[in-house]
């Protein structure tokens, strides 16, 4: 099985930071983990809440486990919420449906991982997240 390697995700989680200081977003977190919903990499800006680590790495998570970015997510949670709370609850909290994760894929599709962000507006989350995936050389839906 391949994952998502520290090298590549110090990679995305650089990139993404660079991105939201040139966008000049407020102080973000940045969580990568594996396909299996293990941290490999987290980093978080000076000034950033200490809200950051847990949001961005449920988003990522959240991703992960159900095989789709978190905006995915959160548009699927509107038409069944209750599900989508009964998974936050079976997952002790760790499952955020909230827009601010993508799924860190292979040229062939096979998801490696994910990474989340937490910081900014949910858009503003993803945003720097898709750029650190795609300056790692991997693709996100």
């Amino acid at each position: 099985m391949t994952r998502i390697k520290l090298e590549a995700a110090q990679q995305i989680i650089a990139t993404a930071l660079a991105k939201a200081r040139e966008a000049n977003y407020r102080p973000m977190g940045v969580a990568v983990i594996d396909d299996a919903g293990h941290l490999v990499a987290f980093a978080r800006e000076d000034g950033a809440s200490m809200f950051r680590f847990d949001v961005a790495l449920g988003k990522a998570w959240a991703a992960v486990g159900m095989g789709a970015s978190s905006r995915v997510l959160g548009q699927r949670a509107k038409d069944n919420p209750n599900f989508f709370v009964s998974l936050a609850a079976t997952a002790n909290g760790r499952f955020l449906a909230q827009t601010g994760a993508v799924l860190i894929k292979d040229a062939q599709g096979q998801v490696l991982g994910a990474v989340g962000a937490s910081g900014g507006t949910g858009d503003e989350d993803e945003i720097i997240c898709i750029a650190g995936v795609h300056a790692a050389g991997y693709v996100c839906e």
